[in-house]
C-alpha cells in the first residue's frame, strides 16, 4: 500500500524509540497496531459495501430488463388474443347470418344449398386420410 521497505521501517523504529522512549513504546505499538486494524476493518467494509452495490445494481437492471421481456410479451399474446377473437367473431357473425355473407347467386347459377352438396360428395371420394 505504502511500499516502505525493510530499512525504511528500521529507521522509524529507531526514531520512535528516541522520541516516544523505551517505557511507553509499546503501549504505542499496541495502540497504533488497534488503529490499522480498525483502518483495515474500515477499508473492507468500504469494499464490501460497494461490491454489494454493484451487484444490487446489477441486479435491477436485470430484474428490469425481464419486466420490460414479460410485459412487451404480454402485450403480444394480447393483441394475439384480441385479433383472434375478432376473427372469431367475424366467423361466429356470419355463420349466423348465412344471407348476409353468402353472395347471392345469379341466374343460371345453382343454390347454395346443391353447391354443398356437390363438395360433400366430391370429399366422400377422397381417402380417409385426406378428409378433414
Amino acid at each position: 500500500m505504502f511500499d516502505i521497505g525493510f530499512s525504511e521501517l528500521l529507521v522509524i523504529a529507531v526514531v520512535a524509540l528516541i522520541v516516544i522512549g523505551p517505557e511507553r513504546l509499546p503501549g504505542v505499538a499496541r495502540t497504533l497496531g488497534h488503529l490499522f486494524g480498525r483502518m483495515q476493518r474500515y477499508v473492507n467494509d468500504v469494499k464490501a459495501d460497494i461490491a454489494r452495490e454493484m451487484e444490487l445494481d446489477e441486479l435491477k437492471k436485470l430484474r428490469s430488463s425481464m419486466e420490460d421481456a414479460a410485459r412487451s410479451m404480454q402485450d403480444s399474446v394480447i393483441r394475439e388474443v384480441r385479433e383472434t377473437e375478432s376473427e372469431l367473431n367475424k366467423l361466429a357473425q356470419s355463420a349466423s347470418d348465412p344471407d348476409a355473407a353468402a353472395p347471392k347467386p345469379a341466374q343460371g347459377d345453382t343454390p347454395a344449398s346443391q353447391q354443398m352438396d356437390l363438395a360433400l360428395e366430391s370429399r366422400a371420394d377422397l381417402p380417409p386420410h385426406k378428409q378433414g
